[in-house]
């Protein structure tokens, strides 16, 4: 009985030692990490955006044939510091840390990479700054990880919210930010990181709202498109139809991204060597199409207001597409997300204008997310992207015209790095 009762007294007193921790909420510790990674991500981003808009802005008062040699230096440059300074990567090797490399993304490529998209985009490069932002914000919760000494999944899922962050910056969508960073991973296996999400939906709404007001960013569509009314349950038929369209389109893409890749790739010329190439191409492309210069965010509002004829939006689809493929192929650093959005909403154009009776806004919207969707493997991130950036507010048919894209798309991926060790190997 004294034994017994000497027990009970020993697990008092170890119950008394141990600090007081009384939560009966979910909330935790860890929310603030996460929190606080929103915050930074946000500023990074916000800083990022003054930048590139105060770079742009200078650089776009070269008109004419000034943007050949403008656009050639850039490029040169662009190489000179990938050169130099280190090959920052691109999506390709962000997919790979998360997945191979304990979820770790370096931060030492960031000068780097910074330095370059800057040039790159802002000069008129055909591929916009989400990579650049997810590289920057992904490295900086793998570089708060560290601080906090988190390791394995922790980790994983920290280096995870930190993209999601960069994403939802430029997106302006929490939801949608924080799915695309899960579904990039791996198309066939996004729920392997499924654990990931709540820290990169805190990130994510921290960062829009760290974003929003360092740049006055306001609530709404970016994307002017006209208001959608639902005319019947043919619609959704319509909207796949579309999205095949458009899918073939996102094969006539990947295509063009290979073949001139193999073109780059054939020369052995040093990298600042190739992006002057590029810069040049590039130059020459947007002296006779203008309105395919940048990647596309305020490009696309001047190509739904204006009403241009059926032969030049054919001429701004085929080499919109080709400008994509020379700025990714060339060494040039950006993100191909929204000039794909560019390029669906032409294709959208240009269908209403060979079958004036379709309705413009869904054959617009469905070609949008199919194009992306087949090139990208992000069918529920995609649908809500384009849903808040367009103000479109009927997800079926968005998420009918994805899922075509997604089903439709090639075996091998675009983003080789998005298939598992088996596939590979098979």
């Amino acid at each position: 009985m004294k034994l017994h009762r000497r027990r009970k007294l020993i697990s008092y007193l170890n119950i008394l030692d141990q600090p007081i921790s009384f939560n009966p909420f979910v909330f935790s510790r860890t929310f603030l990490l996460w929190a606080l990674l929103g915050l930074i991500g946000g500023l990074i981003a916000g800083i990022y955006w003054i930048i590139l808009e105060f770079l742009t802005h200078q650089i776009a008062v070269f008109e004419g044939w000034q943007v050949i040699p403008v656009m050639s230096v850039c490029g040169l440059l662009a190489g000179l510091i990938i050169h130099f300074i280190g090959d920052p990567g691109e999506i390709h090797l962000i997919v790979d840390n998360i997945k191979f490399n304990k979820g770790k993304l370096d931060p030492k490529n960031n000068p780097s990479m910074i330095l370059s998209s800057l040039l790159c985009v802002a000069s008129g490069g055909s591929l916009g700054p989400e990579a650049p932002l997810v590289q920057v914000t992904g490295s900086t919760g793998t570089w708060l990880g560290k601080i906090f000494r988190l390791k394995g999944e922790e980790l994983r899922s920290l280096s995870i919210a930190g993209m999601a962050s960069g994403f939802t910056a430029l997106f302006g969508a929490p939801l949608g930010g924080s799915l695309f960073s899960l579904e990039i991973l791996h198309h066939k296996h996004a729920l392997e990181y499924y654990k990931a999400i709540i820290p990169a939906l805190v990130a994510s709404c921290f960062s829009y709202v760290i974003f929003a007001l360092v740049v006055h960013l306001g609530l709404g569509a970016v994307w002017n498109l006209s208001a959608y009314e639902y005319s019947g349950i043919f619609d959704f038929g319509s909207a796949i139809l579309f999205a095949i369209i458009a899918t073939a389109i996102g094969w006539g893409f990947i295509y063009c991204v290979k073949f001139f890749k193999f073109l780059f790739k054939k020369q052995e010329t040093p990298i600042y060597i190739k992006t002057l190439i590029g810069g040049i191409l590039l130059g020459v492309i947007s002296y006779y199409l203008p309105i395919t210069r940048y990647f596309g965010h305020h490009e696309l509002n001047e190509l739904l207001i204006n009403d241009l004829d059926l032969n030049l939006l054919l001429l701004i689809l085929f080499f919109k597409i080709v400008a994509i493929s020379i700025t990714v192929t060339s060494g040039w650093r950006g993100g191909f997300i929204i000039p794909l959005f560019f390029v669906g909403a032409t294709l959208g154009l240009i269908i209403h204008q060979i079958f004036p009776g379709t309705n413009l806004t869904l054959a617009i919207i469905s070609c949008m997310a199919a194009i992306n969707v087949c090139v990208t493997r992000t069918p529920m991130s995609t649908t809500i992207l384009l849903a808040t950036l367009t103000g479109f507010s009927y997800f079926i048919p968005i998420l009918f015209a994805s899922l075509t894209g997604y089903f439709l798309a090639p075996k091998i991926p675009f983003i080789s790095s998005q298939m598992g060790i088996g596939e590979i190997n098979t």
